[in-house]
C-alpha cells in the first residue's frame, strides 16, 4: 500500500524542528568559515589589518538588508528541478551565516593575536609543521574566547533567523508568529505568547548547551584527555 505524504499545514513542533535545523546549519557554515579566518589573522597581523575593515563594514549590516541580496542570488544560482534543500532553507540558513560569523571571528583573531608568544617561538625553535602549532598551541591556548564568540554567534543566529523567517516567509517559528498575527482571531495572541516563551527558551538552553561543551572540551584540555 503506497504512503501518502502529509502536504497539510506544518504544526508547531515541526516549526520548532525546522528552525532548529536551519540554525545549526547556517551556525556551522559560519563556525568553519569564521574560526580559521580567525586563526589566520591572529597569527599575521598584515592579514588582520587588511580583513579588518571588511569585518567593520559588515558586522552591523542587518538581517532586514541581507535577506534580499541572498533571496535574489540564491533565485538566481540555486535553479534544478529536483533540489536536495529547499530554496527557502538555503535563504534563510545563509543569511544566519552572514549575520553571526563575525563575533566568533572576531574573538578567535583577538585570542590567538594575544597568545604568549613564547609559546608560538617554542613551536618554531623545535620546527613544528605550522598546522600542528594551529592544532597543539593556537587553539588550545584560544578556546575560552573562541567558544564566548561562538555563543554569541549562536544567539544573533536565533535571533536572525527567526526575524528571516517572518520577513520572507519561510518555514519555521517566525512564520508561525506572523501567520498567527495576519490571522488576528481571538487565540492568535495566545499562541504567539506561547511562540515568544518557545522562542526564548530554546535560545537559552542553546547558550546552556554552548556553555556545557565549552566546559566539556577544556576539562579534556585540562585533565589531557
Amino acid at each position: 500500500m503506497k504512503i501518502r505524504e502529509y502536504t497539510g499545514r506544518a504544526t508547531f513542533i515541526d516549526q520548532i524542528f525546522t528552525s532548529l535545523a536551519t540554525v545549526f546549519s547556517g551556525f556551522l557554515v559560519g563556525a568553519l568559515i569564521a574560526i580559521p579566518a580567525g586563526v589566520a589573522c591572529g597569527l599575521s597581523q598584515k592579514l588582520y589589518g587588511a580583513i579588518s575593515p571588511l569585518v567593520q563594514v559588515f558586522k552591523p549590516v542587518s538581517p532586514l538588508a541581507w535577506l534580499p541580496i541572498v533571496t535574489m542570488v540564491v533565485s538566481a544560482v540555486y535553479v534544478t528541478d529536483d533540489p536536495l534543500f529547499e530554496k527557502s532553507f538555503i535563504t534563510s540558513a545563509i543569511t544566519v551565516t552572514l549575520c553571526s560569523l563575525w563575533p566568533t571571528l572576531i574573538n578567535t583573531a583577538v585570542a590567538v593575536a594575544s597568545i604568549d608568544k613564547d609559546l608560538i617561538n617554542v613551536g618554531r625553535v623545535i620546527r613544528l609543521h605550522w598546522l600542528t602549532q594551529v592544532f597543539r598551541i593556537a587553539i588550545p591556548a584560544a578556546l575560552p574566547m573562541i567558544f564566548t564568540g561562538l555563543r554569541i554567534s549562536l544567539g544573533i543566529g536565533w535571533m536572525v533567523l527567526i526575524a528571516a523567517e517572518m520577513l520572507a516567509q519561510n518555514p519555521g517559528l517566525g512564520k508561525f508568529v506572523w501567520d498567527e498575527f495576519q490571522n488576528g482571531s481571538s487565540d492568535s495572541l495566545g499562541r504567539i505568547m506561547v511562540a515568544v516563551l518557545t522562542i526564548g527558551l530554546i535560545g537559552f538552553l542553546l547558550d546552556w548547551m554552548m556553555m556545557t561543551l565549552q566546559q566539556l572540551l577544556s576539562h579534556d584540555k585540562t585533565t589531557g584527555r
